[in-house]
């Protein structure tokens, strides 16, 4: 499918099933929102080698917030209720806990499925803690060297798709990141779902599998400009650069605006080629047709 200057390739991206947790965090200003984000959502680009996979999905302006300061609603993805909610405990203690200012609400309050959270971080109040209860929500109050942390007893997990992702690729890569750059930045505009990787784009796209037995995931040569020649090649004639944009979603419909957005990104960029990677429809449940999508663009 070629729209304009952009070739849509017809293949499709795999996505996964994964629990999610939403959190609320507030604090004082942005200036401590800003930290606790970098903090709190580092090293969270891929399950493959990190406890979870975690970013913004929006901030919050203080009338949205359940104690009227600026805050943000972050998303962590884990492959597993137990899994994700141990990452969650020790992003907390670790890095909201100790951030000034900050305090700590879930954001799904409705989510049968849970996870405790201040529950366990209570004992590091060493026995000064105190528990409190708004409506049906329980609390815990820690004290800290600014007075107290406020952090919810538990967190809600529920289910979601991670893994969406388009490649954009092209013959000069400053355009080709433009692009993804660009990309990124209208999916920061659509609810429900985080760009994990740094800057919300990846240069070193996976593989399943590796010539090393202990690996589980290593470079897909497939689309390394350096390979060209040397390996079976997905990249157009000409393309000297790619750059995928991993998507997670609280579900299908927000996974499915996230690529559209990105795929009109890379048009308005005149973006030579806009692809996806996916293992054959073997592992993920979850496929997301580029042209179907982009069908949506024209129509």
């Amino acid at each position: 499918m070629q729209i304009e200057s952009t070739a849509i390739l017809p293949t499709f991206a795999e996505a996964f099933d994964m629990r999610y947790v939403r959190l609320i965090v507030t604090a004082q200003d942005r200036t401590w929102l800003d930290a606790a984000v970098q903090a709190s959502t580092g090293y969270a680009c891929s399950v493959i080698a990190c406890d979870a996979e975690a970013g913004v999905e929006t901030w919050l302006d203080p009338q949205q917030t359940p104690d009227n300061r600026p805050g943000v609603s972050l998303l962590f993805f884990g492959m597993s209720t137990d899994g994700l909610g141990k990452a969650v405990v020790k992003r907390v203690g670790q890095c909201l806990m100790t951030c000034p200012t900050t305090a700590v609400f879930d954001g799904l309050p409705e989510a049968e499925r849970r996870a405790p959270l201040g529950a366990q971080l209570r004992y590091f109040g060493d026995g000064f803690q105190k528990s409190k209860r708004l409506g049906t929500q329980r609390f815990w109050r820690i004290p800290v060297m600014d007075g107290e942390f406020v952090v919810a007893d538990s967190v809600g997990v529920a289910a979601g798709v991670a893994g969406g992702n388009v490649i954009l690729q092209g013959a000069r890569s400053e355009s080709v990141l433009a692009a993804a750059r660009d990309a990124v930045q209208r999916i920061a505009a659509v609810p429900g779902v985080i760009t994990p990787f740094p800057g919300g784009v990846a240069r070193s796209g996976s593989k399943v599998g590796s010539q090393y037995p202990k690996l589980i995931a290593s470079t897909n040569e497939a689309y390394c400009p350096t390979l060209i020649g040397r390996v079976p090649s997905e990249l157009l004639p000409g393309a000297v650069a790619a750059y995928e944009v991993v998507i997670d979603g609280v579900d299908r419909a927000s996974v499915t605006n996230a690529t559209k957005v990105a795929i009109q990104a890379a048009i308005a960029h005149q973006t030579p080629g806009v692809t996806a990677g996916n293992y054959g429809g073997k592992l993920g449940k979850h496929h997301f047709y580029l042209q179907e999508i982009a069908q949506e663009i024209v129509t």
